[in-house]
């Protein structure tokens, strides 16, 4: 197995994909000769071409159009908006005909795309290149969302996106895109969407997350054992549309104490959904109010301030503690 950061993983996913299916094509902003923003495509237009591998101009809604257009005609596209927050001059095309093409056609058709978007802060980025609108897309009927939290989920998880027959939305974590390393396996892999994991088992409190914040929470939970003895489990939820209830409410069920934590603002977030499931199906095993750990209801600030935002370990141990101690 080689040990790779998730750019590597998802550069490698691509590769395998489009020498598999002749019908997988990239396109977006400087995704070809320059390999992309964070290189994730980086040496694709040279080992397939400037027919399968397109540089697309600044238009992310020419971009999301003409892969609708891919789709109908039997292609596999995989776009690429630079940042998550250049997305929404294309929204109109996702909400309106690439979550609707299977439905409007009565079947006909289906919308075979994978919109690749990095997203969330870290990187002291500037205004539109930090947001993280994931609860936005997960609303949308007909999209699936999914969010890796690491090299070798990111690399098992595009591949399943990219051979999904209805488009899926592909939330990359930018601020885990470098920061560590895996071991991925030498034959490609796929995990189903819209299936959690159990990162960490314990019995005391559940702690949920997702993307980046998962490493917090990894953090928080060894912290919580080695300094107040709390054994803290911890769900990486992989994809926020559909959730997995099922692991969540068997967690619920064991621990009775739940912490959700995700970088995106508190308001109306993905966190809000995973609180009303609890509620409506596991609330007489609950010891304790659900906490949240999250963004704030704020655009997130720039460079200096950033990091007060983000969701950290220090912020989980401390929603952690005091929902034990209610």
């Amino acid at each position: 197995m080689a040990q790779l950061t998730m750019v590597q993983a998802l550069n490698l996913a691509l590769a395998e994909l489009m020498r598999d299916d002749p019908d997988v094509l990239v396109l977006g902003e400087d995704v070809g000769v320059d390999g992309g923003v964070f290189r994730v495509t980086d040496g694709l237009y040279q080992e397939f071409g400037d027919q399968r591998v397109i540089d697309t101009p600044l238009a992310e809604a020419a971009i999301v159009g003409a892969a609708i257009g891919l789709c109908v005609r039997g292609f596999r596209p995989v776009c690429e908006m630079q940042f998550d927050g250049f997305s929404f001059p294309a929204f109109h095309h996702i909400e309106g005909h690439v979550r609707r093409l299977r439905n409007r056609t009565r079947g006909r058709f289906t919308c075979p795309m994978v919109v690749r978007m990095p997203y969330g802060g870290g990187i002291r980025a500037i205004e539109h290149h930090s947001e993280a609108p994931e609860a936005t897309y997960a609303h949308l009927a007909g999209l699936k969302v999914v969010i890796p939290s690491g090299p070798r989920n990111a690399r098992a998880l595009l591949r399943t996106a990219v051979l999904d027959p209805d488009p899926v939305i592909f939330f990359e974590p930018k601020a885990s895109y470098r920061a560590f390393r895996e071991e991925v396996p030498d034959d490609p892999e796929t995990l189903p969407i819209g299936k959690g994991v159990v990162a960490r088992a314990g019995r005391d409190a559940t702690i949920i997350s997702y993307g980046a914040t998962l490493r917090a929470a990894l953090e928080a939970a060894e912290e919580l054992y080695d300094e107040y003895h709390i054994d803290a489990e911890v769900l990486d939820l992989l994809s926020v549309a559909p959730l997995d209830a099922e692991l969540i409410h068997e967690s619920v069920r064991k621990t009775g104490r739940v912490v959700v934590a995700h970088e995106a603002p508190r308001h109306c977030g993905v966190g809000a959904e995973i609180v009303a499931r609890i509620v409506e199906e596991s609330l007489l095993f609950l010891e304790a109010p659900v906490a949240r750990v999250t963004g704030f209801d704020t655009i997130i600030p720039f460079f200096v301030n950033e990091k007060a935002y983000l969701p950290d370990a220090a912020r989980i141990v401390r929603a952690t503690v005091e929902t034990l101690a209610f």
